[in-house]
């Protein structure tokens, strides 16, 4: 199969490339500067294409001759990112139909409870993108994933530096109550095992699927097994009612290498408690094996 890979040299991006070449794929992405993919190991094993994910133009070339297109395009680089992605959406939605691509599939983050207020604007616009595709007339599979587990990851950094950072200090140790909040993680090796997986299914798929590890953790267990894992003292946590997701992001920022404005939309999303529909878990498990 040709695919075409948008956002190959993200986190999740350039591990799935050496994935699909491995096995049989041949692969296309689409890069502003195509010259810096010699710094992956698979530079020269795919056809670089130059161009923006925004630019329906780009996007309509990159998607000719290609039968399925993996979008993993999230902004996330500051103001204006839900335009930016809402934008790419369209692009590709539209693109892939005058193309004739026959799949798109979708890596997007788990949603709330029906009827939740105040959605975060990063949840929104994960469901927003989706919702655009699966709107297309190219059937489109969108994978709906919370925290992905693995070194590199900017949701797992932020923990992991937070709970080295945290975990050496006092005995008791104050959380912001949304850490109690419920989540379920997911591998990124599993991530990548479901969107090949994807890549096969009937032709009338079109639909989203909920996608998780087999535990549901909070945000303070989560902290807790990895200093276990890691040889590090569990104090004893505190839940301190915060809601000043800035002025978090800008601790997030100081203590890890995550950046103020990626952790700014991370640290909104922590007031959502986000779990995996399991019949999603069934269906998708069913259908690609």
């Amino acid at each position: 199969m040709h695919v075409l890979v948008l956002g190959a040299t993200g986190y999740v991006g350039s591990r799935l490339v050496p994935r699909l070449l491995d096995a049989g794929h041949d692969v296309r992405v689409l890069a502003r500067t195509p010259g810096k993919l010699a710094a992956h190991p698979w530079g020269e094993r795919v056809d670089a294409v130059r161009g923006d994910a925004r630019d329906p133009a780009d996007v309509r070339r990159a998607c000719e001759g290609v039968d399925a297109v993996v979008h993993l395009v999230h902004a996330m680089d500051g103001p204006g990112y839900a335009d930016r992605d809402r934008t790419a959406a369209h692009a590709l939605a539209d693109g892939a139909a005058a193309a004739g691509v026959h799949r798109i599939v979708y890596l997007g983050g788990l949603q709330p409870e029906a009827g939740t207020r105040r959605v975060s604007q990063h949840l929104s616009s994960r469901r927003e993108v989706g919702d655009i595709l699966l709107a297309g007339p190219v059937p489109a599979a969108v994978l709906r994933a919370g925290i992905v587990v693995g070194t590199g990851s900017a949701s797992f950094e932020m923990i992991r530096h937070l709970t080295e950072t945290a975990m050496g200090g006092p005995l008791v140790l104050p959380l912001p109550d949304r850490a109690w909040n419920r989540i379920q993680p997911i591998a990124v090796d599993d991530v990548l095992y479901d969107l090949v997986g994807c890549l096969d299914l009937p032709a009338g798929v079109d639909r989203a699927f909920d996608v998780g590890g087999p535990d549901v953790h909070t945000y303070r267990s989560l902290m807790s097994e990895f200093a276990a894992e890691a040889g590090l003292l569990r104090p004893f946590p505190v839940p301190v009612p915060l809601s000043a997701p800035r002025l978090t992001a800008r601790a997030v920022a100081a203590l890890t290498p995550v950046g103020r404005g990626l952790a700014e939309p991370l640290v909104e999303s922590m007031r959502h408690e986000l779990v995996a529909d399991p019949d999603d878990l069934a269906a998708l498990d069913a259908l690609i094996g």
